[in-house]
């Protein structure tokens, strides 16, 4: 299959991409600054989404089947901010989190339309679900927005092969989370979670590459939670 992948430089992104390609797909990433094999785009420009769809459709000879929607940022803003930091917050988040996504789901919507099919994974998170932090309103808020357009995308185009699902990490370890659940937010995170330890990249990413590759059709429009049951359904 050939996959474009978001957000491919580091933690769940890095390690879907790598899983991907050692199963013998033909996978493009992409990231912010690009490197040797990742496409770089701004998610806050927008036309990146359009940049980055064109340039791995070249680069996988002119086809693409599965999207994975990974890129996102977690970025705090607190509810007594001054106006324009709170503002220019929700924007910055929903513009990356949500409108992104959407604008690259649409590409690929449009693409497995005319293509006889293809699969879109969204990474959303569990605070989609259950909420976040008091400086996390944002996000979220853009969480709960991919679950409901990857419902929305499975619905309207299942029946002309267009499958779509989500997948809600709740806290998963990783190379910027490593030194937090050392310290002494560990113990609270870990507290909260029955399995007794945060989801690794590699769990994440198994999940992502069973949707984007396996996963029977009849499953298109749910979510798979991956924490461990600190937040269950």
């Amino acid at each position: 299959m050939n996959i474009l992948i978001t957000g491919a430089s580091r933690g769940i992104g890095a390690a879907a991409h790598e899983l991907l390609k050692s199963r013998g797909h033909q996978v493009v990433g992409h990231s912010t600054r690009g490197g040797e094999d990742l496409i770089a785009g701004d998610l806050m420009g927008p036309e990146a989404p359009s940049a980055i769809w064109k340039e791995a459709l070249d680069r996988l000879g002119g086809r693409i089947d599965a999207l994975v929607n990974n890129a996102g940022i977690y970025e705090a803003v607190a509810a007594d901010a001054p106006d324009r930091e709170w503002r220019d917050g929700w924007l910055r988040t929903m513009q990356i989190n949500v409108q992104a996504p959407a604008d690259l789901s649409r590409l690929a919507v449009a693409h497995f339309r005319e293509n006889g099919g293809g699969r879109i994974v969204n990474v959303a998170s569990r605070a989609g679900w259950r909420g976040d932090s008091p400086q996390h309103w944002h996000y979220a808020a853009s969480k709960s927005a991919i679950i409901g357009m990857t419902k929305t995308i499975a619905r309207a185009y299942a029946s002309e092969g267009v499958l779509a699902w989500s997948v809600a990490p709740g806290f998963t370890v990783s190379e910027m989370t490593e030194e937090y659940l050392t310290g002494r937010g560990g113990a609270q995170i870990l507290a909260d979670i029955p399995l007794g330890r945060v989801a690794t990249t590699t769990e994440v990413a198994e999940v992502i590459r069973w949707l984007a590759t396996e996963a029977p059709a009849s499953s298109t429009g749910t979510t798979i939670d991956v924490n461990g049951a600190s937040y269950v359904r």
